[in-house]
């Protein structure tokens, strides 16, 4: 009898383990701040580049784009053909300004607007559960050659191909020098 108990244990508890409740989103994505990491430049001792990393939720997992998806509305010059919308601030005089960051075209002879917006890769899973969560890297050119002020931040929000838009992120202060 008492192995018989000890059995029937063993299998209620390998039931209720494998019985987890699935996680379930919202259908708008939800984005959380990660980190930001600094990479130095060793010959030059400039601060030069950064690594965003942003944690994601989605409950439909309609997050990302192919490159073919070039159509309205994810055509260029529309809104939405970047669905990861970065914004540049600097700290000046205590207060953080949205600015542009401007590089030499020597063909215009002329500076031209940089956006750190980006398009995110189709992360759709092709079967099973929808919902889905994970981490988003980007690598970005955080020097600014043109700017006296060291310290910097960013917001980012992002569109699913639903066109919800998700939660506005803002990164802590980061100092570049």
């Amino acid at each position: 009898m008492k192995r018989v108990a000890k059995v029937l244990f063993i299998l209620f508890a390998l039931t209720m383990s494998s019985c987890r409740e699935k996680e379930t989103f919202p259908i708008e994505p939800t984005l959380t701040f990660s980190n930001f990491l600094l990479e130095l430049d060793t010959v030059t001792g400039i601060t030069q580049r950064g690594i965003l990393e942003l944690g994601y939720t989605d409950g439909d997992g309609d997050i990302g784009l192919d490159p073919s998806d070039t159509f309205p509305p994810f055509n260029p010059g529309s809104p939405y053909y970047y669905n990861m919308i970065i914004k540049y601030f600097e700290k000046q005089n205590g207060k953080f300004v949205e600015v542009p960051l401007l590089s030499w075209n020597p063909d215009s002879l002329r500076y031209d607007t940089l956006t750190f917006n980006a398009r995110i890769p189709n992360l759709t899973p092709e079967t099973g559960d929808k919902n889905i969560k994970g981490i988003i890297q980007d690598t970005m050119f955080i020097y600014n050659p043109l700017s006296e002020f060291d310290t910097i931040r960013f917001s980012v929000f992002i569109y699913d191909r639903a066109l919800h838009k998700s939660n506005v992120v803002t990164t802590p202060e980061i100092i570049r020098y």
